[in-house]
């Protein structure tokens, strides 16, 4: 097997590299991009805020609820082997995204682009650990971090240029070039057996989750048309109820779960992930809500609503660096605490946006203040969970992470515009009111995760994650475990130690 390995410095090397890197990034941009084309969206095919909301939640949906199933597939059948499937899973979702005639259908699939990108995110990643000799290893994942997260930051611009020239549909076929070269590049990717593969595949574990976020998301959705009294919306929340009540017992009593109980008897790691579903359920509906509002009500161009949150994004790129290094020297608490404050203040400064608004005083401050709110917490949230556990878990209890804080942004995405009333707002004083409503309720979630960080998690300091230079906003990174992937030389010399490691 030694001699399948690659070296990072080689043809062989870069092109597996970038095989991962283009299809990772394909997923991230997807969460983005999207947002700036729904109103164009809801134009061209006469959709109401409703199903747009549906639009981003059945993608989320399948992505959650799918995500730890699609690295246990690639552990069981082969990570090569899931990984090009999860490409032409992607793009074949992706044309029929594209070519949608009825947002019924659109919605629809996003459903099946969302399992493509749950089979490609956690297996491009594995590739690296599996594929590289162990010095290139670290090397390899800072690459597929930085440049997956500039793919992540970049994406809300990409999508105005796109939506703002040749149409929203491009920006669901734009995956298919890159994705067809990341194809071609994975000829350069090996399939190295795994060394343990799991005897047992909790597939019922994942259909019950399906089965809870559903309906659950459904009823999020519809009710405040609705109202909770109808059968429409009880119904579901019932089942819902149920479902999760019956994934519960899956989990406890399920030879291989698909969320071992065992992570929970950490209190930092149930802190954490509490913590986790409420800021990225602020994120979530940030992301959606000031495009949104200033395309429909501002009259911005696709372009312009796209870019305005870029400071944002430009300062998250820039300090989560230094943000990470802090982390590790005094202990994450005080930057998951503070984070959250800043993203909830800039939350209430972007909420002063109206029908005339003006980047340099309604947007810029705001944007500002959300950036170093992300540059805060951010880099250290990843080393927060693997220090959370120990080190046979790392991997697994990071992907927890990761889909709980999907979770969070598909439940938001449900609940926090209709309860707004921005699914039936009108007109742009109308949609501004909502919009406003809406923004007061991000920032009483992002609140809720600095509270919950500030009551619940204990002062020290943690390991130091390959992933710390950057990170996506979409959704928490996955990490590694530090013991097969092991940081680069200049690292690994500064903490005393060629693994993980705790300071302080």
């Amino acid at each position: 097997m030694g001699d399948d390995l690659l070296v990072l410095r080689s043809a062989r090397g870069r092109v597996a590299l970038t095989a991962t890197v283009l299809a990772s990034a394909t997923a991230m941009l997807d969460s983005t991009v999207v947002n700036v084309a729904l109103p164009r969206i809801g134009e061209d095919l006469d959709a109401t805020v409703a199903e747009l909301q549906w639009v981003l939640s059945a993608y989320l949906l399948t992505l959650a609820s799918t995500i730890l199933l699609g690295g246990a597939a690639g552990d069981r059948w082969g990570r090569r082997r899931m990984f090009v499937i999860g490409a032409v899973w992607f793009a074949v979702a992706s044309v029929a995204c594209g070519l949608a005639p009825t947002v019924e259908l659109l919605v629809a699939a996003r459903a099946v682009q969302g399992v493509g990108a749950a089979l490609l995110t956690p297996t491009s990643l594995a590739l690296l650990q599996s594929v590289f000799v162990a010095d290139d290893r670290g090397r390899a994942v800072g690459a597929w971090s930085g440049l997956g997260g500039l793919a992540g930051a970049v994406g809300p611009f990409l999508g105005g240029l796109l939506v703002g020239g040749p149409g929203w549909r491009w920006a669901f076929l734009i995956a298919v070039p890159v994705l067809a070269a990341a194809l071609l590049a994975s000829r350069a990717l090996p399939e190295v057996e795994v060394a343990h593969r799991p005897a047992h595949f909790d597939v019922g574990g994942a259909a019950l989750a399906v089965a809870a976020l559903a309906p659950l998301t459904w009823a999020l959705t519809e009710a405040p048309s609705r109202g909770w009294e109808d059968a429409a919306i009880w119904v579901p929340l019932v089942l819902a109820g149920a479902a999760a009540a019956g994934f519960v017992v899956r989990q406890l009593t399920a030879e291989a779960p698909l969320v071992p109980p065992s992570l929970f008897r950490s209190r930092d790691f149930t802190v954490l992930n509490v913590s986790t579903f409420a800021l990225y359920a602020a994120l979530g509906a940030m992301f959606l809500l000031v495009v949104y509002q200033l395309q429909v009500a501002g009259a911005w161009s696709p372009l312009a609503a796209g870019s305005a949150l870029l400071p944002a994004t430009l300062l998250m790129l820039v300090g989560s660096a230094r943000s990470g290094d802090l982390a590790t020297r005094i202990g994450p608490r005080a930057q998951l605490v503070l984070g959250p404050l800043l993203v909830a203040a800039g939350a209430l400064v972007l909420s002063r946006i109206g029908p005339e608004p003006s980047w340099t005083t309604d947007v810029l401050p705001g944007a500002l203040l959300f950036g170093l709110g992300l540059v805060a917490f951010v880099a250290p949230l990843t080393a927060s969970v693997m220090a959370a556990v120990d080190d046979a878990h790392v991997s697994t209890g990071s992907g927890v992470n990761n889909a709980i804080a999907r979770t969070g942004g598909l439940v938001a995405v449900a609940f926090v515009p209709a309860v707004a009333g921005l699914s039936g707002a009108s007109g742009a004083q109308e949609v501004t009111d909502a919009y406003r409503t809406a923004m007061v309720i991000v920032a009483a979630l992002a609140l809720a995760a600095s509270l919950i960080s500030a009551v619940g998690l204990r002062s020290r300091a943690q390991r130091r994650s390959a992933r710390s230079t950057i990170c996506p906003v979409d959704g928490s990174p996955i990490q590694p475990d530090p013991a097969l992937c092991p940081f680069p030389e200049p690292v690994a010399a500064q903490l005393g130690t060629s693994s993980s490691t705790t300071t302080g």
